[in-house]
């Protein structure tokens, strides 16, 4: 079940006022690139998958023959209650927040603005105490939270995503062959090449994706302490729970049976999680791709107008990755506080976890800002192909690997510790390890494959691994 937001795009000018009174920079400074999120958690889309629940629950009711008083409704009554939530605006949203306004309760507001809308319909108008029939205010909060997520997680942020991996893939085929010197330690080590770094970075997120798509969201319809007390008393003849599990797997969501007035978000725990282990993997690419525009692997391209520095005008910072990074450390503080605190709730019931619910959406946004920012940055890219080059040619002493390892085959006595001695800690040129390797015990045919090889040949299966993924 889909439950899409419609929002009228502001005037520039109104827009811009919006941004400059803003207190959060998802709704002023970055409030564009949020925009896409608005449709599943803003307050008027809060208010709206609520009216969805809700006219969901009283037609199930009215399928649901044990309940007599409540006759099945007509088609045309129930193309009158669906066409309630396609019409509902905005103005509806403000209309049930002043109601709200007295009652000091956002989902007893949603059940009396039905009753005012359909009392007028004369086959519902007969059946309007059945609108949150049995239901506590949590049945219809958890349904309504699990699908905005659901809906925000197949809309937004899996697409956010997918469009990261797709350029990183394609990056990844582009420099499957360049050679670049590796570090490890900060040292210089083992030559791999530029496109297998990026496959790495693709193949982490790809199995992050997969976690985040995987994770199943749960619902429960089961009264205000789990257990269908009301539903029983009222009808005892009703099968309850399986109408409830009929009603939560329509909804495309997964029936959970166990629980108190709160459905205890274990699934949400579980996603964010998720999420922030995308996140984790995608702060470490910031930091890497943060790093080779130092060394000068990477130049970035430049764009007309654009200024790096107030008072230094050579500057062309990486301003998108650092974006990245500091929206990633944003959105999982959150998220790994929401993980963590919303499947504890005090016995049967503690509103502690409303007010950290409402904040799912600032989670998601910092993480849609940090996709877009990487995004942003990796298409302002260059490889610096000279500069690379150079940085292998200044470290031959990194194969002194494979020229260990052919000594060690063909038996040559204390392998490690000569080359050793050759190069820890020294500058080693082509010259001298050529000279080592000729005066050599070890077949001709395996001292001219050593003599052929270059740092920049000494790649291994680099390039055969980036050009798979």
């Amino acid at each position: 079940m889909s439950v899409p937001a419609s929002h009228a795009p502001q005037a520039p000018q109104a827009h811009l006022a919006a941004q400059l009174a803003a207190v959060s920079p998802l709704d002023g400074r970055y409030s564009r690139s949020a925009d896409p999120l608005r449709a599943y958690f803003s307050e008027a889309a809060l208010i709206r998958y609520r009216v969805a629940i809700e006219l969901a629950w009283l037609k199930a009711l009215a399928a649901e023959r044990g309940v007599v008083e409540l006759k099945p409704f007509s088609a045309a009554t129930r193309q009158a209650i669906d066409q309630l939530l396609v019409d509902f605006s905005d103005e509806d949203a403000a209309q049930i927040k002043q109601i709200e306004a007295r009652t000091n309760h956002d989902v007893k507001a949603i059940e009396y603005w039905l009753k005012e809308k359909l009392g007028h319909h004369a086959q519902v108008r007969r059946s309007l105490e059945f609108i949150h029939f049995a239901c506590t205010s949590e049945d219809i909060n958890n349904l309504s939270y699990a699908l905005m997520v659901s809906d925000a997680r197949r809309v937004v942020m899996l697409p956010g995503l997918d469009a990261l991996i797709k350029a990183l893939r394609a990056l990844a085929k582009k420099y499957a062959d360049q050679p670049m010197l590796s570090r490890t330690h900060g040292q210089p080590a083992s030559p791999t090449t530029l496109g297998k770094e990026l496959a790495n970075v693709v193949a982490r997120l790809m199995r992050a994706r997969a976690r985040i798509a995987s994770v199943e969201l749960l619902g429960k319809i089961n009264g205000a302490v789990g257990n269908y007390n009301a539903h029983v008393v009222a009808y005892p003849d009703v099968n309850w729970e399986a109408l409830s599990k009929r009603f939560v797997r329509q909804l495309g969501l997964e029936f959970n049976p166990y629980t108190t007035q709160i459905e205890p978000h274990d699934a949400f725990a579980e996603l964010f999680d998720a999420l922030a282990r995308a996140n984790t993997i995608l702060l470490d690419l910031n930091r890497d791709v943060w790093g080779y525009i130092s060394v000068g692997y990477f130049r970035q391209k430049l764009k007309a107008g654009e200024v790096g520095s107030s008072t230094m005008p050579h500057k062309v910072n990486p301003i998108d990755f650092e974006n990245s990074e500091g929206n990633i450390g944003i959105a999982n503080a959150l998220l790994r506080h929401l993980a963590d605190k919303l499947p504890v709730s005090r016995w049967q019931r503690d509103l502690s976890d409303s007010t950290a619910l409402r904040n799912i959406g600032n989670a998601f946004g910092h993480s849609l800002l940090a996709y877009n920012a990487c995004l942003r940055g990796l298409g302002k890219l260059e490889v610096n192909a000279a500069r690379l080059s150079a940085d292998l040619e200044a470290n031959w002493e990194v194969l002194a690997e494979p020229i260990q390892q052919v000594m060690r085959r063909h038996g040559v006595p204390e392998a490690y510790e000569k080359l050793k001695d050759l190069t820890r800690g020294k500058g080693v040129d082509a010259r001298r390890l050529r000279t080592f390797v000729n005066q050599l015990p070890i077949p001709a045919s395996a001292k001219k494959r050593l003599l052929a090889l270059t740092p920049s040949t000494y790649i291994g299966l680099a390039a055969t691994l980036a050009n798979r993924i």
